[in-house]
């Protein structure tokens, strides 16, 4: 059986808000199975934010939950994290308006997350199977997921720039795999867009300690690139934390082009439209499912789980 899982130890992170630029703190605390992954912003009533595409109540440059006017900016960073390590139960409590961005990757959550241990709860995991063809789209811009065996992913952008006129990258899920090649890369943005965010009022946290600013020549970072197509993986790992606002893991195969937190979110609300789209199976039995033609994505073992 597969079991859903939550983390075994307490862990409480600082730092800055990437838009909100305020010093921030979540404490990442286990819960029981069924639990699933609950936000609350402990410095303002303290009211639980469960996952859902019903409680998005922002996506612009990110994906923010609220509920009664409390909300909680960028929060797919994280969420990438627990999908990508299995953590299926969690109360995160936030102190201030966002998660802290840190390095601008997931990587320092996932670390943050293998050091406190994962730990094996006494009921199945749930996912959600894919079972019709949905889509959201605008302009040329699109979402989609389609029937698959297994969780997959592609993405492709492209922008007005030489070096990020087209990137495309494949990944198919595995822990370790996104361990490595997904969670640690880095938000970007474009030198030439930093006044109009500002004006806008976001990323009055950010600098190139937590984003990878792109000039005409490339990143202005003194380190670069921590991969040649690290703008494309990180749109990876803003996917798997949108798709993971509806508070399970997905058998289905997401595709991705020039899409964003907007259509992310508008893609689970089409998802949701209907009970023909989509099943909502358990893992009791992983024979049965694998007869059935799809199979339960491989996590860590949380009796064998190395630091990041």
């Amino acid at each position: 059986m597969h079991y859903q899982r939550t983390i075994k130890e307490e862990i409480s992170i600082d730092g800055v808000g990437l838009h909100s630029g305020e010093k921030v703190k979540a404490r990442l605390i286990p819960a029981e199975a069924d639990t699933g992954i609950v936000f609350m912003r402990a410095d303002n009533g303290r009211q639980k934010i469960p996952l859902s595409p019903d409680r998005v109540v922002s996506t612009q440059n990110n994906s923010a939950l609220g509920v009664n006017g409390n909300k909680i900016l960028t929060v797919e960073h994280l969420l990438s994290a627990f999908y990508g390590l299995g953590i299926d139960n969690a109360l995160i409590e936030v102190y201030g308006p966002e998660i802290p961005v840190l390095d601008g990757s997931a990587k320092p959550f996932v670390r943050e997350i293998l050091n406190a241990g994962i730990e094996k709860l006494g009921k199945a995991r749930k996912f959600m199977l894919v079972k019709k063809p949905v889509r959201a789209e605008e302009g040329d811009r699109y979402a989609a997921l389609d029937p698959s065996p297994e969780f997959r992913i592609e993405f492709v952008i492209s922008y007005d720039h030489p070096l990020l006129s087209y990137q495309r990258k494949e990944f198919t899920f595995d822990h370790q795999d996104f361990e490595r090649e997904i969670s640690p890369a880095r938000t970007f943005g474009f030198l030439s867009e930093v006044d109009q965010l500002l004006k806008s009022g976001l990323a009055k946290g950010g600098g190139l300690q937590n984003v990878v600013v792109i000039g005409q020549d490339g990143p202005v970072n003194p380190e670069g690139f921590r991969f040649q197509d690290e703008p494309v993986r990180h749109k990876i790992l803003d996917s798997m934390g949108d798709l993971m606002i509806l508070g399970t893991n997905i058998i289905g195969a997401y595709r991705g082009y020039k899409s964003g937190h907007k259509l992310n979110h508008q893609l689970l609300v089409n998802l949701l439209s209907s009970p023909d789209n989509y099943q909502l199976i358990e893992a009791t039995d992983p024979h049965l499912v694998q007869e059935n033609g799809f199979q339960i994505p491989r996590w860590y073992n949380p009796d064998s789980a190395q630091s990041a």
